[in-house]
């Protein structure tokens, strides 16, 4: 037997207090630990990374397992033969929050939890799993637990690079990892003297070295001293953490390079992916004879699509790169995926001593993190550096149907230009299974629910734009592709030969001058990078890798209107009626990094409010009293706006009167607005 899927534990308890969801009914939530064994041996499998360093059993296999969590309608007759796999971000469930405008948990089991109910009231049975190896338990998030790699005669070492950016003053100690919830590598002890730390104020500055007498590998405990000592603090040596007693000085690049030892094997995350998925279609019972708790009868799952977002939607394409979307058997996985804020990047996972929970790429954090790695388009295409020529999709008959969305900040910041151009800049011929989807001028993260307006450590408030709409329209669009064969809407991105696709230089010399506005010189770069001769192995053996900074791969952005919001695309209604500038990129506040974009963020600088303001402040936008008399106006542009992307198949009907619902108040609290509610309610 080559793998093996079994439950250790599922508890079923009624979701929702048994409350009906459409004619799906009742649902119920199972949670547990879904337990695996793999054969290091069968050759579908040889592409994990140190899968034969792990350790297997009595039976030759390696085993590991993953917690789960699924919700399912009680009477699974009654779904729609549907599943929904989210691929979770660091651990945490986002599915219900950004599809169902629900609140943020990882724990769903209350009716607030499925926030509208949308894809309960669609039938979707909605599935988590932990495929990430590296995390701690804590918070409910939904962990994979992978196992060490070693070699008969002792640990696996290997020198590795981390990065510590502290956002506040006072910050003195670090996880190796960089992450709290993120497992470190331990320095191998017979090395610590050998380590070094440096610091930069930008990823292309020259290095300072911290002497070696500055800092050490510890932590610091704190607790209540007795006898009246009040507060103490602890340094205890520690395998796992940096202490630097004078403190990270804010926005600077702290660098550590140290031999590491016990790698995880972190690529059994796609394998549990693969083969839980397969078993859930397609299973009758687990090993020790427990039932698949997906069939009852003859109702099942006919089809399975995922969703990620961010660092999950980057797994997904790795996912189907690394040709994991065909089972052991030779099935097709997931017939529709749904990568969103993806950019061009795929993952630092199936490597050896891998760092998954880095956010890469960006201008200042993790600049050189390997992720962003050729291929980054799902169509053929060559490496003008290499001459190599590859594609994410090369595998007909088990690559999915993709919709592949991003938001403003992913072309800015993860280089998203490079999922719909050639090395070079030029716009790519998509392949017939795959829609991109530009959200124009939104941001990375853009929850479905604003409580105030924030800045952070960025110069303005953050992007407020609102865009769950599209996923409830994305869903229904791929399953209609999938189960009928209609095609979703054509693709809507920025093209260069049209001109709505432009370097940074352009975007600056058209950019509207805001008063008080920082602007960015360009998007995050992609210059070559060299990790050493094995890293297709998995292997970096250069560290820190070499960065050449006169060869470079073409990163582009979207062109914008006079007011500053891009013009192609998909515009939400926020920004065809806008109130304001909204952009993929923000600035860091001075102290924390002065003339570089803060990461992943997007920025709203409002419009001046009359024709007083903008003459007195040098505002060359038009104010809001010019665009929009009163609120109703406003409100009345945003139906109108909604109506044309229903039209369009871009969004559901039932999102029309949410949108005009959250124009009301000038959409406060998403916007900054003073004008005084003239006329009557919208």
């Amino acid at each position: 037997m080559d793998h093996v899927v079994d439950f250790a534990a599922l508890e079923r308890t009624s979701f929702a207090a048994g409350q009906p969801f459409g004619d799906a009914g009742p649902y119920e939530r199972l949670i547990g630990k879904a337990t695996f064994k793999i054969d290091p041996a069968d050759g579908r499998n040889r592409g994990i990374v140190d899968l034969a360093y792990a350790p297997v059993g009595e039976d030759e296999l390696v085993a590991y397992r993953a917690d789960v969590c699924i919700l399912k309608p009680v009477d699974l007759s009654a779904g729609n033969g549907r599943l929904v796999f989210e691929f979770v971000n660091r651990g945490n469930k986002r599915l219900l929050q950004f599809f169902n405008d629900a609140p943020p948990g990882n724990m769903p089991i209350h009716a607030a939890d499925a926030g509208n109910g949308f894809l309960l009231r669609q039938g979707y049975t909605i599935v988590w799993l932990g495929w990430q190896g590296d995390l701690w338990p804590g918070d409910d998030r939904v962990v994979l637990e992978a196992p060490l790699a070693r070699l008969p005669e002792g640990p696996i070492e290997g020198e590795v690079f981390s990065e510590f950016i502290a956002n506040a003053r006072g910050v003195k100690v670090f996880p190796l990892s960089a992450a709290t919830t993120s497992r470190s590598y331990p320095v191998a002890q017979h090395a610590k003297g050998q380590a070094r730390l440096t610091r930069r104020r930008y990823y292309g500055s020259s290095r300072e070295e911290v002497a070696r007498d500055r800092w050490q590998f510890a932590r610091t405990e704190g607790g209540q001293g007795a006898d009246n000592q009040g507060a103490e603090l602890a340094i205890l040596p520690s395998d796992t953490h940096i202490y630097l007693p004078e403190g990270f000085e804010p926005g600077w690049i702290y660098e550590l390079i140290y031999t590491a030892q016990d790698p995880l094997v972190l690529g059994l995350g796609h394998s549990a992916v693969r083969d839980f998925i397969s078993f859930l279609k397609h299973g009758q019972h687990t090993n020790s004879g427990q039932p698949n708790p997906l069939r009852q009868g003859d109702a099942g799952i006919k089809k399975a699509y995922c969703w990620g977002r961010s660092q999950s939607g980057r797994c997904i394409r790795d996912f189907i790169y690394l040709g994991f979307n065909e089972d052991l058997e030779g099935r097709q996985v997931f017939e529709g995926a749904m990568p969103h804020v993806a950019g061009a990047g795929k993952m630092w996972l199936n490597h050896r001593f891998a760092k998954p929970t880095l956010l890469p790429g960006q201008t200042h954090d993790n600049h050189s993190a390997p992720a962003d790695v050729f291929p980054f388009s799902y169509a053929r295409s060559c490496d003008h550096i290499t001459g190599a020529e590859d594609a994410i999709l090369k595998r007909p008959a088990s690559d999915p149907f993709v919709i592949h969305t991003d938001s403003a900040a992913e072309y800015w910041h993860r280089r998203a230009s490079l999922v719909h151009t050639d090395t070079e800049g030029r716009d790519l011929t998509l392949p017939d299974n795959v829609r991109i989807y530009l959200w124009s001028s939104s941001q990375h993260w853009a929850s479905p629910i604003v409580n105030e307006l924030s800045t952070g450590i960025a110069e303005q408030f953050f992007n407020p734009v609102s865009t769950s709409m599209f996923f409830r329209a994305a869903v229904q669009r791929l399953d209609d592709w999938v189960t009928r064969g209609v095609a979703p809407p054509p693709s809507r991105f920025p093209l260069a030969q049209d001109g709505t696709l432009v370097t940074g230089k352009s975007w600056l010399d058209s950019f509207p001058r805001i008063p008080g506005v920082s602007l960015p010189t360009g998007p995050s770069r992609l210059e070559r990078m060299d990790y050493g001769p094995r890293f297709a192995e998995g292997l970096l053996e250069t560290v820190p890798p070499r960065i050449d900074p006169d060869v470079e791969y073409a990163v582009l952005v979207p062109a914008v209107d006079e007011d500053g919001n891009d013009i192609a695309g998909l515009r939400a209604p926020m920004v065809e009626a806008p109130l304001g500038t909204y952009t993929g990129w923000s600035m860091r506040r001075r102290e924390f990094g002065p003339g570089v974009m803060l990461g992943v963020t997007g920025s709203y600088m409002p419009f001046p409010e009359t024709e007083e303001v903008a003459l007195l402040t040098n505002d060359p936008r038009a104010p809001v009293s010019l665009r929009f008399a009163v609120v109703e106006d406003y409100a009345d542009a945003i139906r109108k706006a909604a109506t044309v992307l229903v039209e369009a198949g871009f969004i559901l009907d039932e999102d029309v009167s949410r949108c005009v619902a959250m124009a009301r108040d000038w959409g406060r609290p998403r916007h900054r607005i003073t004008l005084s509610l003239a006329g009557k309610t919208a």
